[in-house]
């Protein structure tokens, strides 16, 4: 993996963290879904040659701000305005002016069912949406906007990995 990749993810939790208001070790928009959007955000970023970076700050700061594990609405605009917030402290410094403004633009969008745009955007997406398993929703490729997030393959990967956190979870 990327070293630059490594830093931003450990940069990310360090910020996120402290501020987090959800369960962050055990929530179903906490750590352990922010690290499987990490994973298939990477094959994502890879499959459409877009900067894996982009895709590793969407993956723990898209749900940093939710007030709440319902639909909350503006959570993904309050994400876009924390990580302003952050790169004016000078913790998001390493995406040029383009790349943040897809950043913002994911996080800003990420829950409202669009499917066009730019390339890192729309990894960013999927690899969100591919981790709905942990929900109880199966990911349907109608609503996937890459051809490797659609690929029945990923899907029942994806599946897998969610359904297994399920079983974690669970009480014995």
């Amino acid at each position: 993996m990327d070293p630059a990749c490594v830093a931003i993810v450990q940069q990310a939790i360090a910020v996120v963290r402290p501020q987090f208001r959800l369960d962050f070790d055990h929530g179903i928009h906490g750590v352990a879904h922010w690290s499987r959007v990490w994973i298939h955000g990477r094959a994502l970023a890879r499959s459409l040659d877009v900067d894996p970076r982009i895709v590793a700050w969407f993956a723990f700061l898209h749900d940093s701000q939710r007030h709440d594990d319902g639909i909350d609405r503006g959570h993904g605009s309050r994400a876009a305005d924390f990580a302003v917030r952050l790169r004016r402290q000078g913790a998001i410094a390493e995406l040029d002016a383009s790349a943040f403004e897809q950043l913002c633009e994911a996080m800003r969008l990420h829950s409202d069912g669009h499917t066009e745009h730019e390339p890192a955007i729309r990894a960013c997406w999927d690899a969100d949406r591919l981790d709905l398993g942990r929900v109880g929703i199966v990911p349907h490729p109608h609503y996937l906007c890459t051809d490797l997030g659609r690929d029945p393959a990923t899907i029942a990967q994806a599946l897998r990995w969610t359904n297994a956190a399920r079983r974690r979870r669970r009480p014995h």
